[in-house]
């Protein structure tokens, strides 16, 4: 997830952080690769003409007849509900105790055989408070009452719902309904037969973080969804089959980009995988798309992989609440987030019941 209050575009993937919190020494090119237009309220890539003109033909130019038959609504934000309590004796992460804007860890998140144990409880907490957020969804319910049960949940846990307070998110969990990509805060709005909607659940546990996302069915789910929504859950497991000590990162954005393409979905590119552990949001960097950027998997390391896959424009759009982001042409978007731990025999999904 992203952070930050300030009109910013949103470069890190579920909860990470504004493009201005990537350190000043970063190796990565991302400060380059996106521009911000904050009239338009448009996150973009500076790509070459080339590569530029091909992705526009391919997901964006062909899809404009697509949406325009879409009968759908368009999703439109609804009423927030106040922050919702957390008790006292709840340990808090960092970012809230601070007054300073959540940033990056600069280090990679390498643990000790106490540190795997903590990143195997909290990753199981997350799992099984996703598992249940998953059994509320149906035609009928808004995605407050979701996050009360989140919230609910965690804290009974004795673990703290790690989005709420991230940089001024204003709730315990992301719910991405239809066309919104990533972010979108849980609100008035009800479920309706046909939608589909990603849960998003982070949780903190004896200082440790677990983050993972699954997008559901509401009701009666239309062909077309259900295949952008199994396509992108086999985007994340064929990326998760080729982690080992040593693979270059870059190997995941170019299992998932092949995928999509054989299924002619378009990858979002804003929006990454991250280090996570005793921080939020940390190195390395996951980009979930074809790239030259440098880096390799190292033994005991945990991050994130969630790609995010849509049927038309890979164009984001920002809300006006500085967090929500939707597609332009409001074609569907799903995503599937799991959080992983590098072993000499390969990765263990730290994120499953």
């Amino acid at each position: 997830m992203v952070a930050g209050s300030s009109i910013q575009p949103r470069l890190i993937s579920s909860f990470m952080g504004d493009v201005r919190f990537l350190p000043s020494n970063s190796t990565h090119s991302i400060r380059r690769l996106f521009n911000y237009n904050s009239e338009r309220r448009r996150v973009s890539m500076q790509m070459s003409r080339t590569f530029s003109g091909l992705t526009d033909l391919l997901f964006n130019r062909r899809n404009e007849e697509e949406s325009s038959e879409n009968k759908r609504k368009r999703l439109m934000p609804g009423k927030v509900s106040p922050r919702r309590p957390v008790p006292s004796q709840i340990p808090l992460p960092p970012y809230i105790k601070s007054r300073k804007p959540p940033g990056i860890g600069s280090k990679p998140e390498i643990h000790d055989e106490k540190g795997i144990e903590c990143m195997r409880a909290s990753g199981k907490l997350a799992a099984q408070v996703l598992q249940y957020a998953g059994t509320l969804v149906k035609p009928g319910i808004t995605t407050d009452e979701i996050d009360e049960a989140v919230h609910q949940m965690i804290i009974d846990n004795g673990a703290y719902p790690s989005p709420l307070g991230y940089g001024g998110f204003p709730k315990s969990v992301c719910t991405s309904v239809n066309e919104c990509i990533c972010h979108g805060i849980p609100d008035s709005r009800v479920l309706e037969d046909g939608d589909i909607i990603n849960i998003d659940v982070t949780v903190y546990l004896n200082g440790y973080h677990g983050d993972t996302s699954v997008t559901y069915f509401v009701g009666e789910v239309d062909e077309k969804a259900r295949n952008l929504v199994k396509v992108t859950k086999e985007c994340l497991d064929k990326a998760i089959s080729i982690c080992a000590p040593g693979v270059e990162l870059k190997r995941i954005g170019k299992k998932i980009h092949d995928h999509a393409d054989e299924h002619r979905y378009g990858v979002v590119q804003q929006f990454v995988g991250h280090g996570v552990g005793r921080t939020f949001h940390s190195e390395p960097v996951v980009l979930h798309y074809r790239n030259n950027e440098r880096g390799r998997m190292l033994l005991n390391q945990t991050f994130t992989i969630e790609p995010m896959l849509t049927i038309g424009s890979i164009k984001p759009i920002m809300w006006d609440d500085n967090w929500t982001v939707v597609t332009e042409d409001g074609s569907l978007s799903a995503q599937f987030e799991h959080t992983i731990l590098i072993t000499k025999d390969g990765a263990e999904i730290l994120t499953q019941c």
